[in-house]
């Protein structure tokens, strides 16, 4: 039995099926069998608030993490820039636990900072101004205020302006910078990260400090793409493919 599972960035949305079939694919057969389920952020393409859960797609999703709280696996949710608006209903309604970020972990004596990524890219002054910005509990308390379809109509249009921004940017930009990795590092005394967002998965060592950077899932393009990391009894830390496969 796996002592914890993390992923990040599914994205999940009704248009994209296949990417949803994987996901419950996932959590019926390989997270039920674990003690811990971490979802690092950006599960959903976008959260316009908990009142969104009456939407026969979220409310599906929601029931199948429930499913596995159900089964006896701590589930732990951290926010990310697509569904930080998720809160307390949700946790109620997917028997999950809410953390704040950077988060620290011991599992299997392992001591892991955790966290979805985007708070470390510095480099990308624009998206740190938008991100300062909403998650203010006024700006949220705000926005949550105004009628859900008009919410949902702001967020697409933010949606489409940051695809046409993002076209514009570097990879070098949007990605997570040394300095803010390090400082984190100092900052919990950590020698393990385990992060998303950037959509770069990898395992990064410098020094003394490992850093897992988590795939996202895309399951309706060819070929798919998507998978986990995976902590067993001992603190061994693997990374796997969609199928399960360790793949370093």
């Amino acid at each position: 039995m796996p002592a914890a599972l993390f992923i990040s960035d599914l994205h999940l949305q009704s248009s994209h099926p296949r990417t949803s079939a994987a996901f419950l694919s996932f959590l019926e057969h390989h997270a039920q069998y674990a003690q811990a389920l971490y979802l690092l952020g950006d599960l959903f393409e976008y959260w316009a608030g908990d009142d969104d859960l009456e939407d026969p797609f979220n409310a599906r999703m929601t029931a199948a993490i429930r499913a596995v709280s159900d089964a006896g696996v701590h589930v732990y949710w951290i926010a990310g820039n697509r569904d930080f608006l998720v809160g307390s209903g949700f946790a109620a309604a997917a028997g999950a636990t809410l953390l704040s970020e950077p988060h620290v972990a011991t599992i299997a004596g392992q001591r892991i900072v955790l966290l979805h990524g985007d708070a470390e890219c510095t480099k990308d002054v624009q998206y740190m101004e938008f991100r300062a910005m909403v998650r203010q509990p006024a700006w949220q308390k705000q926005f949550l205020s105004m009628p859900l379809a008009q919410r949902k109509a702001i967020i697409d249009g933010l949606r489409k302006s940051s695809r046409e921004h993002n076209g514009e940017k570097s990879m070098d930009i949007m990605d997570v910078t040394p300095d803010a990795v390090a400082q984190v590092f100092a900052e919990h005394a950590s020698t393990v990260m385990i992060h998303g967002h950037t959509h770069r998965p990898a395992l990064h060592q410098v020094g003394h400090t490992l850093r897992y950077v988590l795939p996202d899932w895309e399951c309706d393009v060819t070929p798919p793409r998507g998978g986990w990391i995976a902590i067993d009894a001992r603190g061994n830390i693997t990374r796997h493919d969609l199928n399960g496969n360790i793949i370093d």
